[in-house]
């Protein structure tokens, strides 16, 4: 039997006109207790459990890391990413800086890679981040050359196991398993939030040494009761077996980030800080992306 697919689509064909593939309706069976067994059972394989800097790391500091990590969220932001993408980058980041050692004037470059990789894993249809998009973004202070041998690096360090679980696959198998009554509250609002919270502190490298379930528990307990509902850490605890303390302590630090993030969003003028820090607005280029869902605006979450 002769598998080979030969059709090909030619730009007058009405296939072609029709637009973009669809994305596949939401199948219920990735929602099942076995589908949660294996994330939390596999997400240790992907886990920064100890603190590189000052071991692995002698030239980047914390704060490093979250220029750069800021700087790779305005990208995923102004390019219209799945959420997935900047989360899945950061594990790629965090791997390769716990396993090898690199300059400050590499570090960019490494995110250039990560954000390559995990946009070609993430986008839908194959709509990953062009690599000379990415190039003018670093306002070419890399080549193409480099980005293509730094994108190696990165899969040859992580030993080709790029498929990472990330906070993003633990949101609907636990917002589906929470008692949420319907009401002015939705499972879909919940998971929004959750998506921002889990943004915002993946920024920031205290919560690396958290699993993605932790991170993706505390985010959904922090949403619900940022939409003044109860969170359900005993619920969650019971879900995902994380210690309740460690729970309630991630949770807390979440809030308390968020928090001072709303209050500095507040007090700076809508672009003032993009022009601060010298943002460069990418080339004008239609880039359509039906599927996309950006981080809900930190402005919209209330505690």
């Amino acid at each position: 039997m002769e598998l080979l697919c030969t059709e090909r689509v030619s730009p007058g064909s009405e296939r072609a006109k029709a637009g973009p593939t669809p994305a596949a309706a939401a199948d219920p069976v990735l929602l099942r207790r076995r589908v949660l067994d294996n994330l939390l059972r596999t997400e240790e394989s992907y886990a920064v459990t100890a603190n590189y800097f000052g071991t692995v790391q002698t030239e980047i500091t914390p704060h490093m890391r979250r220029v750069v990590a800021e700087w790779m969220l305005e990208v995923c932001e102004d390019q219209n990413c799945q959420e997935e993408v900047f989360t899945l980058a950061m594990s790629y980041l965090d791997r390769f800086l716990s396993t090898c050692t690199v300059g400050k004037s590499q570090l960019q470059l490494l995110g250039t890679a990560c954000l390559l990789l995990a946009s070609k894993l993430r986008e839908p249809s194959s709509r990953g981040l062009p690599a000379d998009l990415l190039v003018f973004y670093t306002a070419n202070s890399i080549t193409i050359s480099d980005l293509c041998s730094w994108e190696l690096l990165v899969l040859s360090k992580l030993k080709w196991d790029v498929a990472g679980v990330t906070a993003h696959d633990f949101l609907p198998l636990l917002i589906s398993r929470l008692p949420l009554r319907g009401g002015r509250v939705t499972s879909e609002m919940v998971q929004r939030h959750a998506q921002t919270f889990i943004t915002v502190a993946v920024r920031d490298y205290e919560f690396t040494l958290y699993s993605a379930s932790t991170l993706a528990a505390c985010s959904i307990a922090a949403a619900l009761r940022g939409l003044e509902l109860d969170g359900h850490l005993p619920r969650l605890h019971e879900l995902t077996g994380i210690d309740l303390d460690c729970l309630q302590t991630c949770l807390e630090q979440i809030e308390e980030l968020v928090q001072g993030l709303i209050e500095r969003v507040v007090s700076v003028p809508n672009g003032q800080s993009r022009e601060a820090s010298g943002w460069t607005p990418p080339p004008t280029q239609d880039k359509p992306h039906n599927n996309a869902a950006t981080p809900t605006d930190v402005r919209d979450v209330h505690f």
